[in-house]
């Protein structure tokens, strides 16, 4: 069954898979969608069997069905080789009785590197098949992992160069000197005097600026995304949910067709939506607890129906959330709304030029699966203290952020199906919040004092990302306003 993509804004044309990657975004400025959810038409007693490969090629040959199964194949042994520190690739480990699937054992530390280390490969193979002359410029806003993994990736990929841009005081010390030490001749990373949505907004701009397309074509460019709004970032992320459902049933912790729930720290709305999809295919997944921190524009969404932007942002101890505008949301919308990209184009103008839209009755009876919940600062430092004091294990704080709405979810429903929590990134990302949570005396340490200190109390080695950046050279030290986005893309490219 072949799988086609189209904008959730109405687009009629329809794209193949390896068209949509290539693309990032609609010329509409819609986000691509498949025209059906395939199924995943397994035994799910089979995904006991199986690696992490294995099940990333049922999951994705099952959307992107125009790349054969040799190129496919190729794509993910490429992606996750040996730059995992675990053979499992995304360990699943029970804590307190909820279950973390670690998805932050690769080259940057962070969930990002699971879909990201595939999508160099998937877009180069896509360039392949559609005769791609163009270098191919992926252009991306970070709010302080992708960036990072989005560069790890593609770092010297012939036929591609890597532009990011993030919000120059809104990301952690070790999420900066991670980008700004990258190495490649095609990576650039570029600091902005704004928030994350800032860089975000600016980067859709540049995308939908049809005399620039024109410009850099002329002079052999063409724009593509590393960021989750990329179908080629998300269908990977796909695979985690299912991975983890096999991994419960090879322990023996649940039974064949037993619904299970998940806990998502949510930024860009990216990695639960994954998880939804995961359920459109037939995975048992009952509930999609999503877990905001301050920023809570999702609790609000949820909680009411209305998307509302305008609200002061806050920098966070989970920075890689602090985000106000939450792109991936936009799919779900559509999906809502009966797959009409006439409302949804409505609600994202509304966006554009209101900062808020609300959904109907009936699309709001449509996310009665989701549950969606925030924590505060205070919570979230305690969330860690009590999993580290109670169990040994220290999480990062993003990761504590779903820990502590699980227990909230918990004590207002006392549903108690099994649950799986994203931890999203490893806590060495993010010492210093993390050791100030388990002990105030920690602060007078430096940030890789601390890093050796977290790997003593753990019993976990300090991992390779963290050494190789403490004595890196930075390489990259432009800040600019976000207005001068699209110019300094110009400059970067000589156009």
């Amino acid at each position: 069954m072949q799988v086609l993509y189209k904008s959730t804004r109405g687009t009629k044309r329809a794209y193949t898979a390896s068209e949509a990657i290539l693309k990032g975004l609609s010329e509409d400025g819609g986000l691509f969608v498949p025209d059906k959810i395939p199924a995943l038409d397994i035994p799910l007693s089979r995904l006991a069997e199986m690696s992490y490969q294995e099940t990333a090629y049922e999951v994705m040959s099952r959307f992107l069905t125009d790349f054969t199964e040799e190129e496919l194949k190729n794509c993910i042994a490429n992606a996750y080789d040996d730059k995992f520190d675990t053979e499992k690739i995304a360990p699943l480990v029970e804590k307190n009785g909820a279950f973390y699937l670690e998805l932050f054992h690769g080259a940057t530390i962070a969930f990002k590197d699971m879909a990201l280390s595939i999508l160099p490969h998937l877009m180069t193979t896509a360039a392949r098949k559609n005769r791609v002359k163009n270098e191919i410029v992926i252009l991306t806003a970070t709010s302080g992992d992708t960036g990072k993994a989005a560069m790890a990736g593609f770092a010297d990929v012939p036929g591609t160069r890597i532009i990011v841009f993030y919000p120059k005081n809104g990301v952690s010390p070790v999420q900066e000197k991670q980008m700004i030490t990258q190495k490649g001749k095609n990576t650039y990373v570029v600091g902005i005097t704004g928030n994350f949505d800032d860089a975000q907004s600016g980067v859709k701009k540049i995308f939908n600026d049809r005399e620039l397309a024109e410009q850099l074509d002329k002079a052999g460019f063409q724009f593509s995304s590393a960021n989750s709004i990329n179908i080629g970032r998300l269908v990977p992320q796909v695979v985690y949910y299912v991975y983890a459902y096999g991994q419960l049933l090879a322990q023996g912790r649940i039974r064949e067709g037993e619904q299970i729930n998940v806990v998502v720290p949510t930024g860009n709305f990216g990695n639960i939506l994954a998880a939804y999809y995961a359920k459109l295919m037939g995975l048992p997944l009952g509930k999609f607890i999503c877990a905001s921190n301050e920023n809570k524009v999702l609790y609000d969404f949820f909680s009411t129906g209305c998307y509302d932007r305008n609200r002061k942002f806050l920098l966070t101890t989970s920075p890689s959330m602090d985000i106000l505008i939450s792109s991936n949301l936009e799919r779900l919308i559509y999906r809502i709304a009966g797959n009409d990209p006439e409302k949804t184009r409505e609600l994202m103008h509304g966006l554009s030029e209101t900062g808020k839209y609300q959904i109907t009755e009936d699309m709001q009876k449509n996310l009665q699966e989701f549950y969606g919940n925030y924590a505060t600062e205070e919570e979230t430092a305690a969330a860690i203290s009590e999993l580290y004091k109670t169990a040994g294990y220290v999480m990062d704080t993003h990761t504590a952020v779903a820990a502590a709405v699980y227990a909230k979810y918990k004590a207002e429903t006392k549903d108690s199906a099994k649950t799986v929590i994203a931890s999203t990134a490893s806590p060495f990302k993010f010492t210093r919040s993390v050791m100030h949570a388990i002990d105030k005396t920690y602060d007078t340490m430096s940030d890789f004092e601390l890093a050796e200190e977290l790997s003593r109390i753990a019993a976990v080695q300090i991992p390779a990302a963290i050494e190789e950046i403490r004595t890196a050279p930075v390489l990259h030290d432009r800040v600019i306003s976000a207005e001068e986005m699209p110019e300094t893309v110009k400059e970067i490219l000589g156009v």
